[in-house]
Order: structure tokens, then C-alpha cells, then sequence
């Protein structure tokens, strides 16, 4: 159909015009049916319509310019600067984007208004085909091209998004990117969300460097888009986590089993060691086969040291951890070392109740009950013993598979006064006889 133009008056001859072309060829339709009526007798009778009432029925059929202009509009995607449109790639190159967004012109998104990572290529990250919302920055480049930003389309989607998670408490996961004072950030599809401290974890966390890089899932605490602040928190995340993986591991862990854990915290009698949401004790004794006085002679907070199971208690959900690769058991050799029967120098290391613990040897420490602390009656061993003293002590028993040393104090004194008493005892004859013996305690009664 030609486009009206001119005036009304020729308006209206052009559209007669138009009408007459669509009619003609029914009218001469028309006259083949009534030729074909008289030569053939028994084909019904064809009422004749009057051309008034075909002319009128074609128009009817044949749009007008106006209802087809407003069919194209139609199929056109409105656009008006600040909208967000979906649109579909068609091509690109090293500087901008040419893309389909279903309107008159095609949309143009410029390097800088695209969602690059720092050094990364159009081509890396866009293909020809490749379906992105972008926000109408304004209907005319100059070139007639619509120009858009994806980066302040998702950013608005973004913080509808955080919005959304805000309300509901719903989890989104992020990555962790820097540390600043006072927390962490991550970054959201280029909007910037803080995470203090305090709500990194259930525990507390000396160093936050440990969590750069890594993927949590989080909470928005709190949300204004007017100010542009988005606090995150996984705190409570963690300690669901934390309270699920303990109770996984006390229904599975079994005693000898090894693990490999984080040092987590060091206490005078020992370490608490993280296995994974679950933390152990080392005590100062399974540290090392020698004395230590502190277990930071030994290993430091966030160590990884390997650990096994010493024993579990399931109600109370304690667990008792002893190092592993301590250096070599001198209870191995135990037998080469020492002697039952034998008399050794000692160091009294810990008093109890029940008596005294020495050690003899690195690794090595036996007990000296309070029955052979001493031939007098005593009440406990701190009567006679303080811890530090130096003592000589008589092996009375060893037990090599458990690990157990029995030692006396007593029978070393009963061997020094043997050892006085074969001094005065020899084979040749005594040279005291009684009467000298007594004329000298008559002389001192008188």
C-alpha cells in the first residue's frame, strides 16, 4: 500500500483509486460466473451481489495506513532513557558493543559502560549471540545508534537484589577481596558490601588475611541504597555450620583416628586444635617426650599439626588429641636404658595424694608411692618432697606396654646405711671386744 500524502480531497481519489484496482478484477469475476450460468443448465443460479456491497467488504479487509503504522509500532520495543532492556549481541570488536534491543536503531555499549574484570578483552568476556540487560543512557549517540550501560543496568538489579535479601535474610554467596580496617570487603557485581570483624566468624579470627579469596555465604545486615552501604555478615552461617559438623563428628570419629587440624588457641596446660569445626585438646604432656614448660616450645597458633585420637567423650563432646611424629619413644627403648633393682638420680616433676611423680630420663617418669617416700609415716608427700627437688631413686618395676615406672625412695636409704654397715664388716678379726665396748659406756654413766 503507497503512503497517503497531499490533500485531503486527493486523499480521498487516491483511496478510491486504491479500492477500484482490489474490485475490478471481482467485478470481472463476477461476469465469468453469469457467462458460465448460461451455458451450463444445471449449475444453480448465482445471485447477483451489487458492486456497493463488495467494495465495501474489501474495504473491511484492507487495513488502513494508519492501523498498519500502528501494527509496526506495535511490534517495536519502546525504550526512553533510564530503562532497562534486554537486548542480544550482533556484534563487537575491541572497543564497544553492537547489540539488538528490538527497537527502530540498534543499542551501542562502549567499553567502559561493560562488566570487565581489570585486563580483560571484550572478546574474553562477550560473543556474538550473547543475551545482557543495559540501562538507556540516551536515545541518540549522534550516530543514531541508542547508547547503553550494562554496568548501571545490573547495579540497579543488583541493589533490588540485595534489597530482596535484606528483607527475607535470605543467603547470597561473595568473595572476600581485601581486608581493611575493622573488617573485610567484597564486592557484589561492583557494589562494595562490608563485612566487620566481629561477624567473620562464630570464633574469633586474629587474622582476617586468612579469609581473602575465599567464597562464604552471607547475610545483609543491614541495607540503604540512598547511602550506599551494605553490611554482610557470615557469623551465624558459621556456627550453624559448626554446630552441624560437630555433631556429624561425634557420631563417626573413633579413638587412634588421625586428622590434621589448625591450632587454634594456647593455654598453659596445653592447645586447642580445630579439626574442622570441632576443636581437640592437646595436653602439655602429649606434646613431646621430653618436659616442656609451655607448649609454645612447641608449636604456635595456626600451626597445622597432625593429631590423633586419644579419647572421646561423646556427652560431654571433649576430645583428647596427642601430636603425632614426636620425635622417637624412649619407652622403646626403655629396657637398654634402665634397669629394675637399679639406683638412678631423679627430679621430683609433680606431687599427688598418693605420692610422688619422678623424672629419670627424657620422656621417662616413674611413680614413687607414698609408701616408699620414707620408713616414718607421712601424712603426704609434700611433708617431705617439693616439686624441683633432686632425689635418688630405686627402680622397683617397669612396664614397657603401658608405660609405667614403679620407683622407691625408701629402699635407696636402706642400701646407703648397707653400704656404711660393709665398711665396719670385713674378714679379718674384730679388734673391739665387748669389755672395751662397755667399759666405755660404765665410764661415761659414771
Amino acid at each position: 500500500m503507497s503512503e497517503v500524502k497531499g490533500t485531503p480531497e486527493q486523499s480521498q481519489v487516491d483511496e478510491a483509486t486504491e479500492v477500484a484496482e482490489v474490485v475490478e478484477p471481482v467485478v470481472e469475476t463476477v461476469e465469468e460466473v453469469k457467462v458460465t450460468e448460461e451455458v451450463v443448465e444445471e449449475t444453480p443460479a448465482v445471485e447477483e451481489a451489487p458492486v456497493e456491497e463488495v467494495v465495501e467488504e474489501v474495504k473491511e479487509v484492507v487495513p488502513s495506513m494508519d492501523e498498519f503504522q500502528a501494527e509496526i509500532d506495535a511490534s517495536l520495543t519502546r525504550v526512553d532513557g533510564g530503562d532497562i532492556v534486554d537486548c542480544k549481541i550482533i556484534t563487537l570488536n575491541d572497543e564497544e558493543v553492537i547489540v539488538n534491543l528490538g527497537y527502530l536503531a540498534d543499542g551501542l555499549i562502549t567499553k567502559e559502560e561493560l562488566l570487565l574484570e581489570p585486563g580483560q578483552t571484550i572478546a574474553d568476556a562477550y560473543v556474538v549471540g550473547q543475551e545482557l540487560k543495559a540501562e538507556v543512557l540516551t536515545m541518540n549517540d549522534g550516530e543514531g545508534n541508542v547508547l547503553l550501560s550494562e554496568k548501571k543496568a545490573v547495579q540497579v538489579i543488583v541493589w533490588d537484589e540485595l534489597e530482596v535479601h535484606f528483607k527475607e535474610q535470605t543467603t547470597l554467596t561473595v568473595t572476600l577481596s581485601e581486608v581493611v580496617k575493622g573488617g573485610l570487603i567484597a564486592m557484589i557485581k561492583g557494589i562494595r558490601a562490608f563485612m566487620p570483624a566481629s561477624m567473620v566468624a562464630a570464633r574469633y579470627v586474629e587474622d582476617l588475611n586468612e579469609f581473602v579469596g575465599k567464597e562464604l555465604k552471607v547475610h545483609v545486615k543491614d541495607f540503604d541504597r540512598q547511602d550506599r552501604k551494605v553490611i554482610i555478615s557470615h557469623k551465624e552461617i558459621d556456627r550453624k555450620l559448626r554446630e552441624e559438623a560437630k555433631k556429624n563428628f561425634f557420631v563417626d570419629v573413633k579413638k587412634d583416628q588421625e586428622f590434621s587440624g589448625t591450632v587454634k588457641k594456647l593455654m598453659n596446660f596445653g592447645a586447642f586444635v580445630d579439626l574442622g569445626g570441632v576443636d581437640g585438646l592437646v595436653h602439655i604432656n602429649e606434646m613431646s617426650w621430653k618436659r616442656i614448660k609451655h607448649p609454645s616450645d612447641v608449636m604456635k597458633e595456626g600451626d597445622v599439626v597432625d593429631v590423633y585420637i586419644i579419647d572421646v567423650d561423646r556427652e560431654k563432646e571433649k576430645i583428647s588429641l596427642g601430636l603425632k611424629n614426636i620425635g622417637d619413644n624412649p619407652w622403646d627403648t626403655i629396657f637398654d636404658t634402665f634397669t629394675i633393682g637399679q639406683v638412678y638420680e631423679g627430679e621430683v616433676v609433680r606431687l599427688a595424694n598418693f605420692g610422688a611423680f619422678v623424672r629419670i630420663g627424657d620422656g621417662i617418669e616413674g611413680l614413687v608411692h607414698i609408701s616408699e617416700i620414707s620408713h616414718d609415716r607421712i601424712g603426704s608427700p609434700a611433708d617431705v618432697l617439693t616439686q624441683g627437688q633432686k632425689v635418688n631413686v630405686k627402680i622397683l618395676n617397669i612396664e614397657k606396654s603401658s608405660q609405667k615406672i614403679s620407683l622407691s625412695i625408701k629402699e635407696t636409704t636402706e642400701d646407703e646405711n648397707a653400704v656404711e654397715l660393709e665398711k665396719y664388716t670385713t674378714d679379718e678379726k674384730a679388734t673391739t671386744s665387748l669389755e672395751s665396748v662397755f667399759k666405755d659406756i660404765l665410764k661415761d654413766l659414771k
